[in-house]
């Protein structure tokens, strides 16, 4: 973990795999501040014992698990997919977590993508 002088919240972690040892998650996070309120987490996979990068994106169980890390479990962060024309990649493989402070995201009603408590959507 090292995060620099002044950077609250923020910084370059490696964090243990939840489930495969050979596996870390390393992340890169930004706190928001007044001038960029936006709270910014990227997402990418290593080998524990190898400096290599692992060549997959993380699966959503692996990003869940690092959103816990970072917000609280009824705090809704969003992975944003921009114009085209917007698109920057510097790692082919690394998924990235926003939220901006102080706002709430609307979100469509869960029923909208299927099943709910065993209802079926109308």
């Amino acid at each position: 973990m090292y995060s620099p002088p002044n950077y609250a919240g923020g910084g370059y972690f490696v964090v243990p795999h939840p489930h495969e040892k050979k596996l870390i998650l390393k992340v890169i996070a930004t706190p928001g501040t007044d001038q960029y309120p936006w709270e910014h987490v990227s997402v990418t996979l290593g080998q524990a014992t190898n400096p290599h990068p692992i060549n997959r994106c993380p699966t959503w169980e692996e990003m869940c698990f690092v959103k816990d890390l970072f917000w609280g479990k009824d705090d809704v962060v969003v992975q944003f997919h921009p114009a085209e024309s917007d698109y920057v990649s510097t790692h082919d493989y690394c998924l990235h977590l926003w939220r901006k402070q102080n706002q709430n995201f609307e979100t469509p009603d869960p029923s909208l993508v299927g099943y709910v408590t065993g209802k079926k959507i109308n």
